[in-house]
């Protein structure tokens, strides 16, 4: 008899534990996605609105619209499908599902999504580059670091 009483006061503690932490569990973490949200600051360019200008600050950049001038963002840019950016392109990370009319410099990954176009020279670490898309232009990608020593190199075999 003393096997079964033990076993009901433990059942009693878990759900005395669980049942008092399941409405904290559905509140706490709104907070922190909140938070979490702020941190990763996005700014966004509405399908309907045109701006021209120029774009600089660290956050993530999204734009739907039409935009004409320079971005340079620390964060990550995205041109979502149908907009439209005329300048030139620094961020870490740029997403282009419109079309650029401008270059991409020094960016980490750039990917062209199947209804991306871009007219002008991409410099990346990564390159991704979907079917159905379109590119005008130079593309360098992968040297992070070493395209001058390789056109050093080459200048000086042929010497």
């Amino acid at each position: 008899m003393h096997g079964p009483g033990p076993q009901p006061h433990a059942r009693e503690q878990e759900k005395t534990n669980v049942a008092p932490l399941s409405p904290e569990a559905v509140r706490r973490p709104a907070p922190a996605k909140e938070h979490r949200s702020m941190d990763m600051k996005e700014s966004v360019i509405a399908a309907d609105i045109t701006i021209e200008g120029k774009i600089v600050g660290s956050g993530h950049v999204r734009i739907a619209g039409r935009f004409k001038g320079d971005v340079h963002v620390d964060g990550n840019l995205t041109l979502d499908s149908g907009a439209h950016l005329e300048g030139q392109v620094k961020a870490s990370v740029v997403v282009v599902g419109g079309e650029l009319l401008g270059n991409i410099d020094n960016a980490k990954r750039v990917e062209l999504l199947e209804t991306g176009v871009i007219n002008g020279d991409v410099k990346a670490g990564s390159l991704t580059v979907s079917a159905g898309s379109r590119m005008r232009g130079q593309v360098e990608f992968g040297w992070e670091g070493e395209t001058r020593s390789k056109s050093e190199a080459k200048g000086f075999g042929s010497a």
